[in-house]
């Protein structure tokens, strides 16, 4: 049976991602290549029998910080645009839903689904990956989240090894934590990035630098880079990542 788990701000909050350089791969995560990315795919995660407490259907995320989670407004997709990647990304997409200005007409995952380079993460929360774990309901029906996206290449760089156990029944619920541990549960302001942030796995994730120069989780075993960040969509600012990040414990 698929795993239910609503992604809410609980007494930590918890974590999640998306993508902005080439794509590492065209395979979705685990290399089941009939596994297409699917815009309408539906949702939830994963622990077993707990599910995350304080469920979206029952009052939304709290959330705080600036207004940029999610498109309002006349507000141009592009004029919070941060990273070294954003020029290249523009270019490679300058129309159509996985653009930046297509982007901000869809909810968060949806839009991941529309984005030709990130394929692997689309895999990863809307159940190619792991059956267990389906979480595009959850992150489409949230409000003005972040979520820090791990480009393609950066899943390619994980070892198959490790590839293997996410996708694995016993690996649901350490899918669950890695990708949760990428969505923050308030607005992070392009112009302002620095400061730890609550997940909602119920971690924190460090933000360091700006403009061009900007880190996540500098004190983690695998920081990233952001590639290109200040990302709008209908519910949430995505930061697009070269690496794929891990909570403690995992």
């Amino acid at each position: 049976m698929k795993r239910s788990r609503t992604l809410a701000a609980t007494a930590g909050a918890a974590a999640l991602a998306l993508s902005l350089v080439a794509c590492g791969s065209d395979e979705p995560v685990g290399g089941t290549e009939d596994a297409v990315p699917d815009p309408s795919l539906s949702a939830p995660t994963a622990t077993p029998s707990e599910g995350m407490s304080g469920g979206m259907e029952t009052g939304g995320m709290e959330t705080g910080g600036m207004e940029t989670g999610g498109m309002s407004g006349d507000m141009d997709p592009a004029a919070m645009l941060v990273g070294p990647g954003c020029g290249d990304y523009a270019e490679a997409n300058p129309e159509g839903a996985g653009s930046v200005d297509g982007m901000a007409q869809d909810p968060v995952a949806t839009a991941a689904g529309n984005n030709p380079l990130l394929t692997q993460l689309t895999a990863a929360v809307s159940g190619q990956l792991n059956p267990e774990v389906d979480l595009v309901d959850d992150l489409n029906g949230a409000e003005d989240i972040t979520v820090f996206a791990p480009v393609d290449e950066a899943f390619a760089a994980l070892d198959q090894a490790t590839l293997d156990t996410l996708g694995s029944p016993e690996g649901a619920q350490t899918l669950t934590d890695v990708l949760t541990y990428h969505v923050v549960t308030t607005p992070v302001d392009p112009q302002a990035p620095e400061g730890d942030y609550d997940t909602l796995v119920g971690e924190q994730l460090s933000v360091t630098g700006s403009g061009d120069d900007i880190t996540v989780d500098a004190d983690g075993e695998n920081p990233a880079s952001v590639v290109c960040g200040g990302v709008q969509t209908a519910n949430a600012t995505v930061y697009l990542v070269d690496a794929v990040l891990m909570p403690s414990g995992t």
